[in-house]
This record gives C-alpha cells, structure tokens and sequence, in this order.
C-alpha cells in the first residue's frame, strides 16, 4: 500500500469519525430538548383536559384543525425542510448562503401566505364538525410563521447549530401553548386552545429568526428570478411531497377520526398521540444533522459510510424510542390518567402508537439517504403506505363501529393501523436503500429484547402494587433505569458511547 493511499485511507476514517461525533452532538443536544419538551407537554395537556373551559371535546376540535394547518405548512416549505441541505452542499463556496436560503423562503411565504387566506375563506376542512368561532377561523395565521421556522431551523442545522431548535421546538414552543392556554381561561375560553397554538408559533418563528439571522445574515446582491424559483419548486416537490406524507401518517389517523367519531374520541386519541409524539422528537433529534453528513458524503460516492451513518443512528433512535415506549406504555392508564380521567380509556391507543414509533425508525433514517438517491422511488412508496394506512384505519373504524365497539375501541385501531403500516414502509425502504448503497441496512440488534425484559418485570410489578401516583413516580424511572443499564452493558460499543461524549467536531468542507 502505497504512503499516498495510506493517508486517505487515515483521512476517510477520520472523516466518519467527525460525522459520526457530529451526528452523535446533535442527537444528544436534542435528545436533552426531548426531556424539557416533555415537561412543558404535560402542563399543556392537563390544562387542555382537566379545565372545565376545554376537554376532551374541545381538545378534539382544536386537534382536527391542526391537522390541516401542520401538513398545509408541511407543503408550503416547498421540500426546504431537508431539500435545503443540499442544495447548500451543491453551492458551497460559490453562492452566499443568505441567497440560497432566500430563494426558498420566498417560494413559502407565497404559498402559506395563499394557502392561509384560502382556510380563512373556506374554513370547513378545519372543522369537520361544523364548530368553530371567527377567533378559531384566525388560527390559520399561524401557517407561514410555522413554514418559516423549519427553513430557518434546516439552514441552522446545516452549520450543525442544534441548539436554536431545542430552544424553539422543546422550550418556547411548548411553554407558550402551556401558558397561554392556562392564561386563555378567563380571557377567551371558548377560543383559547387556538389563540395559545397561535402565539406559540409566532413565539417559536422568532426564537429561530434571531440567531438565523446571526449565523447566516442579510442576502447580497439577490433578487428574486420567477423561473429559477420555478425549476427550485418542480426539483423539490417530490422531496416536499415526501414531507409532508411523512408527517401526514401521523395526522390521517385524526382526520379520519374527526370526521366518524365523537369530537370527545378524537381529543382523547390527540393527548394518547401527544404523550406517543414524545419519543418520535428523537427522530428529529438526529434528522436535522443527518441531512449534512449524507449529502457530503454523496458527493464523494462513500456509500459504505452512508451505510454505516445509517445504521448507527437508527440503532440509536430505535433504542432510546424502545425505552421511553416501555416505560410509557406499562403505566399506561396511569400517564393518560394525569390528562383527566375521561383520558384512560385511550390507553389501548397510547401503547399501539408507541410501538408504531419503534417500528418506524427503520424508515426513517432509510428516507434520510433516499430522498436524495431515489427521490420518485421513496415518495412513490411514502404514497402507497399512507394509503395503506388510510384503508386499514378507515376499515378498522367501520368494522368496530359495525360490531357496536365504543369510540375508544376505534381509536385503539386506527393506531394499530398507523403501526402495521409503518412497520411494512421500514422493511421495503431499508430494502431499497441497502440495495442503492451495496450495503446492508439493519438496525436491529437482539439486546434490545434483553433490555427489554427486566424492565417489563420492572413495570409489572409498579402497575400491580403500588398506587398510580407511586407507579408514575418510581415505576417510570425504574423502568427506563433497568433498560438503560443492559443496553449500555450489552449492547452499546464504542461506536455507540459517542453519543454520550462530548466532541469537538469541526464540520466537514
């Protein structure tokens, strides 16, 4: 082997070794956002659940009109959400930043801005019911500021800042919708759900701004160019699609329920969806700096590291969800409890929708690599598996209602739904990324199920003897603790212990 060749050898490795450091920084920065996330969700939701002012019924209408408005400002992003990684990478050193970015903000403020005042006018997709004020017809000005806040945080995260998303996403965010909703009692009860969501955006939009604006500054000597925004939204609209199908199977479950059930159902299904969406932010914990890391290393054709990048964080994702779903899900009725007690009874519903977070993280860092190899491919298989979704939950309710079931019932199955369809798109997409990349893609390892076992021994014994404010006191931590031990003894190399290491990682150029 030749000294030349023995250097590139030692600068590759090197190379993965910083992405991976990276990699394992944001995740763990984040992985601290979920925590703060969860402690400012739990206010909102006992807020939302327990106050005379809202409920369960009032809490199902609010959830049925956020549907539209997130998978609306999901489209309007116009694919920057991850598109905006490479279209950084392609045009490092030869276009200003700023630029780059202004040309896909501009497309979204266009479309949310027109997509805003359609809601506004015909506001009936929002409210299935056919219930709502002109206060509630306002919660549509919350779509471009919600746009805007994932391009900033995208362009952030491509400079490997994290911190700016845990502090809009895991603390103002939350906090403000938390405090608002308690403060929107007595100022406008009947409305107060939507005026919390509202002031929470434009809270979160201006956390992200402000060091955007830092990092990247003001665009030089741009102006925009209408067929070179029309080529940037034709080139991202299979990434946007891809998106916002994504986030969509997430939300299919609730659109469906809004219209064939009880707006009493649909609000406990959110707060089950709420506590279940908690492990799903640790997905996003590693999303935002994946991106960067796999773009770099398509322009250099390194599909092995791609591989190993992939598995590594999948590993990661699938043990931390597997963990907090355990722990969620054995004192189940005790969690839905601390909503109100209207709330238990979505129970079934809150540990079906964990697990679907489990089995989804194989696709989810499949889609990472492939919307930007196989773009059409990956959205065409999005497509099919929220279809697939869509006729498993919408048979699923039909038949419990055919059967006489309880709404309860039917929202236990549109889970269950969400959770056979996620876990089909994981095996096909890992399939055909391992086969674009020559590469296996597993991030299954067998002391997961070791892990698991002391800590449903664990959970058992909290749920059966000791009191529900005991079991979520010492239960929840004993579960987590007992999982985390033998994952860290079994199953973590030192690979995996980087994730708990602080590194200074230089981005690679």
């Amino acid at each position: 082997m030749s000294e030349h060749t023995s250097r590139e050898n030692v600068a590759r490795e090197r190379r993965e070794q910083d992405d991976i450091a990276a990699l394992a920084k944001g995740g763990r920065t984040n992985f601290f956002g979920f925590f703060l996330r969860l402690a400012a969700r739990i206010p909102f939701l006992f807020i939302a659940g327990r106050a005379a002012a809202y409920g369960p019924s009032a809490l199902g209408r609010f959830a049925s009109a956020l549907v539209v408005i997130e998978l609306t400002s999901m489209l309007c992003t116009m694919g920057e959400k991850r598109g905006l990684a490479q279209r950084l990478s392609d045009t490092e050193g030869q276009v200003h930043p700023a630029n780059v970015v202004a040309d896909g903000t501009i497309l979204a403020v266009i479309a949310s801005c027109a997509a805003a005042l359609f809601f506004y006018l015909v506001p009936e997709p929002m409210f299935p019911g056919g219930r709502y004020t002109e206060i509630d017809r306002l919660i549509v000005i919350a779509i471009p500021p919600l746009t805007l806040t994932e391009i900033w945080l995208a362009a952030l995260a491509y400079r490997l800042r994290i911190s700016p998303t845990v502090w809009s996403r895991a603390i103002v965010e939350p906090w403000t919708i938390s405090i608002m909703a308690g403060a929107m009692i007595w100022v406008a009860p009947e409305s107060g759900l939507t005026l919390a969501y509202v002031a929470s955006i434009f809270a979160a939009a201006l956390t992200a701004f402000i060091p955007f604006l830092r990092e990247y500054g003001l665009p030089r000597g741009w102006r925009p160019k209408p067929r070179e925004m029309q080529k940037l939204a034709m080139r991202s609209l299979p990434i946007a699609l891809a998106d916002a199908i994504e986030w969509g199977t997430r939300r299919v479950d609730i659109f469906l329920l809004g219209f064939l059930a009880p707006p009493a159902a649909v609000g406990v299904y959110y707060a089950a969806q709420q506590v279940a969406s908690l492990p799903q932010k640790l997905k996003t914990s590693f999303e935002p700096v994946l991106g960067p890391v796999i773009t770099r290393n398509l322009k250099k054709k390194d599909y092995a590291a791609i591989a190993r990048q992939v598995c590594q964080v999948g590993f990661w994702i699938t043990a931390a969800q597997a963990g907090i779903a355990l722990a969620l899900a054995i004192p189940g009725e005790g969690v839905m409890g601390l909503v109100g007690r209207e709330f238990v009874g979505g129970t079934g519903a809150l540990a079906f929708l964990l697990a679907a977070e489990v089995v989804a993280a194989t696709a989810v860092v499949s889609e990472a690599a492939l919307i930007y190899m196989a773009r059409v491919r990956n959205l065409m298989i999005s497509v099919l598996t929220i279809g697939l979704q869509a006729v498993l939950t919408l048979g699923g309710i039909l038949l419990m209602q055919h059967l006489g079931y309880n709404p309860l019932y039917q929202a236990a199955t549109a889970a269950a739904a969400l959770m056979l369809a996620l876990g089909l798109s994981s095996i096909v997409k890992s399939r055909m990324l391992a086969r674009r990349l020559g590469q296996p893609i597993n991030n299954w390892r067998w002391a997961l199920v070791w892990a698991a076992a002391p800590a449903v021994v664990l959970g058992y014994l909290a749920t059966h003897f000791l009191p529900e404010w005991a079991e979520l006191l010492f239960g929840i931590p004993a579960i987590l603790g007992s999982y985390m031990w033998v994952i860290w003894k079994k199953a973590f190399g030192p690979e995996d212990r980087k994730l708990f290491q602080k590194t200074k990682t230089v981005p690679a150029v």
